[in-house]
């Protein structure tokens, strides 16, 4: 088994994410799909490069990904076009084996092994429990590390003002200091 990673995002890793979220928002894939992905190419969980990318990167790419989603827009409209045209030429027909078929060189499906596919789907759904457990973990950490980020704020402010306080006595014993100077200075007599 791998250990996944759990220390800090390099530059790289994150381009890398960006790359391949783009790519499969340009693609008509989810999100979902390129977070497994980038997850496996670094070692880390899908969860992971999920909330990396929703809570920076995403907003690093804004352009970026308006930019995939007019293209992947496009490529639906050139493929949904081409689907009517091809019902059209061939329309979707039930043989008398339960198999759904459209084109000659397609491979068909039967019923079966339709039902077959949603129940292995159906089964790999405590995956994405695991990942909405690990979802709220991080968020609670993330909600931690925030409420500590505020008292250390808190703290750090108490210390400049306590400087702030000492620097302002400072100049006050130098002005004491220079004036008792200038008291005992003997003006010398020629």
């Amino acid at each position: 088994m791998t250990n996944l990673r759990q220390d800090a995002w390099t530059k790289d890793e994150d381009a890398i994410l960006a790359e391949v979220t783009l790519r499969h928002i340009r693609e008509g894939s989810t999100q979902l799909v390129a977070f497994e992905e980038v997850g496996e190419k670094l070692t880390r969980t899908p969860a992971a490069c999920g909330f990396r990318w929703n809570s920076l990167i995403r907003k690093q790419y804004e352009k970026a990904i308006a930019e995939a989603k007019k293209v992947r827009k496009e490529r639906n409209k050139r493929k949904g076009k081409q689907q009517a045209t091809d019902l059209q030429d061939n329309p979707l027909s039930l043989n008398s084996n339960n198999v759904y078929s459209r084109y000659d060189g397609e491979k068909t499906l039967s019923l079966n092994e339709i039902i077959v596919f949603l129940q292995q789907l159906q089964s790999e759904g405590p995956s994405a429990k695991n990942l909405e457990a690990e979802n709220k973990a991080l968020l609670a950490r993330l909600a931690n590390i925030k409420k500590e980020n505020g008292n250390l704020k808190n703290k750090l402010d108490k210390i400049n003002k306590e400087y702030e306080n000492v620097c302002r006595d400072y100049q006050d014993v130098l002005q004491i200091m220079e004036r008792a100077r200038k008291l005992t200075e003997v003006p010398v007599r020629n």
